[in-house]
């Protein structure tokens, strides 16, 4: 069985924690789409030219644990925005999406552009001071050196950037299921995410 569950959102709004927990629920391989990026991106600080380190990308490159740095993930917003780097990275994205067994990706633009016709669609969100209070704990449980304005305003410049670029900015898809974590704890947004499948699950089979 090929089934396609695309999940969008902008930085910090928990889509990559649902994403992981919907594919074991059902037992779909997941795909973390922003890990190309910041692969690419991490080859960019060191050098590499954007395009070429996306054609050379290999699916065992996405294990590094510096691709989570925060230098990375700003390089790899900043990647994402050139559209070669993007249609680089198409190919790979979709191949996965297509395996038997069904797939979950997580993303900026899964639902708009990798797999438009996906068989369920979320948009997870929630509002910019919410994300920031989360990414702002994850840095300092990492030991980072910030403080919240900085990453309110990292948080707001990334979403700046990727919802104004040309190529496949972020947005949900009009057949989405918008999904905002602000007041969710984590279990309560597992579970409406789940909910969101299982009601794509039944249309697809009624």
């Amino acid at each position: 069985m090929s089934f396609t569950i695309a999940i969008d959102g902008p930085a910090a709004a928990g889509k990559g924690t649902i994403s992981r927990a919907v594919a074991a629920h059902f037992g779909f391989a997941h795909l973390d789409t922003g890990l190309l990026y910041r692969a690419v991106g991490a080859e960019m600080l060191a050098g590499t030219e954007p395009v070429a380190a996306a054609r050379a990308l290999r699916a065992e490159d996405l294990d590094a644990a510096a691709l989570r740095s925060p230098e990375v993930a700003q390089a790899a917003s900043k990647v994402a925005a050139i559209g070669d780097v993007r249609a680089a990275l198409v190919d790979f994205q979709r191949a996965f999406a297509a395996r038997a067994g069904g797939a979950v990706l997580d993303g900026r633009d899964i639902g708009t552009v990798i797999c438009p016709d996906a068989a369920a669609k979320l948009f997870v969100t929630a509002s910019a001071e919410v994300r920031a209070e989360r990414r702002y704990r994850e840095l300092l449980e990492a030991g980072a050196d910030t403080n919240f304005a900085a990453v309110l305003a990292d948080v707001r410049e990334r979403d700046a950037r990727d919802m104004g670029r040309v190529d496949a900015p972020l947005r949900a898809a009009a057949d989405a299921v918008e999904l905002d974590t602000s007041a969710m704890d984590i279990d309560e947004a597992v579970a409406a995410a789940i909910a969101v499948v299982e009601t794509a699950m039944e249309r697809g089979t009624g």
